[in-house]
């Protein structure tokens, strides 16, 4: 299983496009099916909070002009919209990540079974009116499952889902190819969509544009402008179990921190919550009343290396990059304390993490030490970053870990589309600094290593140019084998012992973790929580009087 499965040239050309990497054109057309107008002002506020008769207006620290087609994003403002538009079969608590009756009527009872049967909600309707049918459950689950289409959500299914069968127009049943328990959250990642809007020639462009957006969840989108802001408001019809508790939403996304932070701040705020909140900005957020919370998790800053381009085909090279980072200055000088070093590639919340068998603590003269064994020297390097704020807070420390065990570092932040651009054309680079966080997708650590290593992966193969290798095939042979183990203690120690593997190699890994943080005004809404993850979920919020 992989996060991306290359089966086309179009894959490899698009992925960045499909997954929110790449930005749509700002001039983009909205004609979205069963919606309204745009909004009057993208300003529009919540105006005090009176039950639902006035709107929620968030502030998205992403663009909202990637990918809206659920089977293929990774945006982390699609994915948070589309949470609230579309359900799955289960869909999951975004803190807990334990799986609830959606579309469907209940979890199946014996999750080691490896066939699950699913009736659907009586009188759950499309946002166009139609009714949800089995049909469209099966015709979602194809798209996902079918080897000649290449989509993000086939890798977290395709290793362990053999098919889906309709049974009857209310009940469909999905057939494992092995005892595969954790499969119940991931059904949160195979959004139903009807099949007479989305089976017609050319809907799937309009998905991923998100000018056509038909779902069955509590809020349907009336209004999308890239680069601007999305609207939503209630379905009058949704009968399922997490009923909009707004009548109106706008979500504004406002990349740069700056406006992000003054948009939530001060008397005159023009919103109620905000993401992705600079750690700069906490301790004056709070003293103006609003509530600042972080969530921990698999937010990473990581490093990846070209094993094509010498001498980072050595892994003494990458190792000693490693070492010589003062991890915990990174978290102190540049996080602000908001931030854990990296002592595996899961975070130490996740509950099958411990600590790899390679640690790279900060060992200057071990870094010089493995240079000097792999027959470096006077290495420069051009690191190749992302301009996330803090990202570029963290740069300086690597820079000066690296100059002072003899590397000659040039940093090169620049926009995250440039970067993937580059990668995605298969330009030669020698190093990446990026952010990246998997829990946008699930707990599960398998979920999450197969995000990143996989002989299809794009991470593995066009990006670090790693699958090949033997050392490559070898992790891949084994993350299988740990997969299809239905022992969950057995399937625990096989994946911590890949993990060691990942971690020795050094291809493709974290630095430091950190908290991401979100911001509210409690006098305004209750029933928060600040996710670990990109991204807002209000699907169990509400106003506060």
């Amino acid at each position: 299983m992989s996060n991306v499965t290359q089966g086309s040239a179009v894959q490899r050309r698009s992925f960045l496009k499909y997954t929110g990497a790449l930005g749509l054109a700002a001039g983009i057309t909205t004609t979205l099916s069963a919606c309204s107008g745009g909004p009057k002002s993208t300003n529009e506020t919540g105006g005090g909070g009176k039950g639902g008769s006035t709107t929620l207006t968030a502030v998205i620290g992403y663009g909202n002009d990637g990918s809206w087609d659920p089977t293929q994003t990774a945006s982390a403002f699609a994915m948070a919209g589309n949470h609230h538009i579309y359900e799955g079969l289960l869909d999951t608590d975004p803190i807990t990540r334990e799986p609830y009756a959606a579309l469907a009527t209940e979890v199946p009872a014996d999750l080691n079974a490896t066939t699950w049967k699913f009736t659907l909600r009586e009188g759950a309707k499309w946002h166009d009116g139609k009714p949800v049918t089995a049909d469209d459950v099966v015709f979602v689950f194809d798209r996902i499952l079918d080897p000649d289409t290449a989509t993000l959500a086939k890798g977290f299914f395709a290793s362990w889902l053999k098919e889906v069968k309709k049974v009857d127009d209310k009940s469909v049943e999905l057939h494992l190819k092995f005892p595969f328990p954790d499969g119940a959250a991931r059904l949160t990642l195979a959004k139903i969509m009807p099949k007479h809007v989305f089976g017609q020639p050319g809907a799937w462009d309009e998905a991923m544009k998100g000018t056509k957006v038909v779902g069955s969840g509590p809020y349907r989108m009336t209004s999308h402008q890239p680069k601007t802001n999305t609207t939503f408001e209630a379905f009058k019809d949704y009968n399922g179990p997490r009923k909009a508790a707004f009548q109106k939403m706008n979500w504004l996304t406002i990349v740069d921190a700056a406006p992000r932070v003054a948009k939530i701040s001060g008397g005159s705020a023009g919103a109620q919550i905000a993401d992705n909140i600079p750690y700069a900005n906490i301790e004056q957020l709070k003293k103006d009343g609003l509530t600042v919370e972080g969530g921990a998790g698999m937010n990473n800053l990581f490093l990846m290396f070209n094993t094509k381009h010498k001498p980072f085909d050595d892994v003494r090279v990458r190792q000693a990059l490693h070492y010589a980072i003062d991890k915990e200055k990174m978290v102190e000088v540049a996080l602000r304390g908001h931030g854990k070093p990296a002592t595996s590639f899961l975070n130490e919340d996740n509950p099958s993490h411990r600590p790899a068998r390679t640690v790279y603590g900060y060992d200057p003269e071990k870094a010089k030490k493995l240079l000097k064994d792999a027959g470096v020297s006077g290495l420069k390097i051009d690191l190749m970053a992302v301009n996330v704020s803090w990202i570029v807070d963290c740069l300086p420390t690597i820079k000066e870990g690296w100059d002072a065990i003899g590397v000659e570092t040039t940093l090169q932040p620049q926009e995250t589309t440039a970067v993937f651009t580059k990668l995605d054309q298969k330009r030669d680079f020698q190093v990446v600094a990026a952010a990246s966080n998997p829990n946008q997708f699930g707990l599960d650590a398998d979920l999450i290593m197969h995000y990143n290593y996989g002989p299809q992966n794009l991470w593995s193969t066009t990006y670090s140019k790693w699958a090949s290798s033997a050392e490559a095939k070898n992790l891949f042979k084994l993350m299988d084998r740990a997969t299809e183990e239905s022992d969950p203690e057995k399937k625990k120690q096989m994946t911590q012992d890949y993990i060691d593997i990942v971690a020795e190699n050094a291809v493709l890994y974290p630095v430091v973790h950190t908290e991401l943080m979100t911001a509210w005004d409690p006098k305004k809404l209750t029933g928060i929580t600040p996710q670990p993850y990109p991204g807002i979920n209000l699907l169990q919020a509400k106003w506060a009087n």
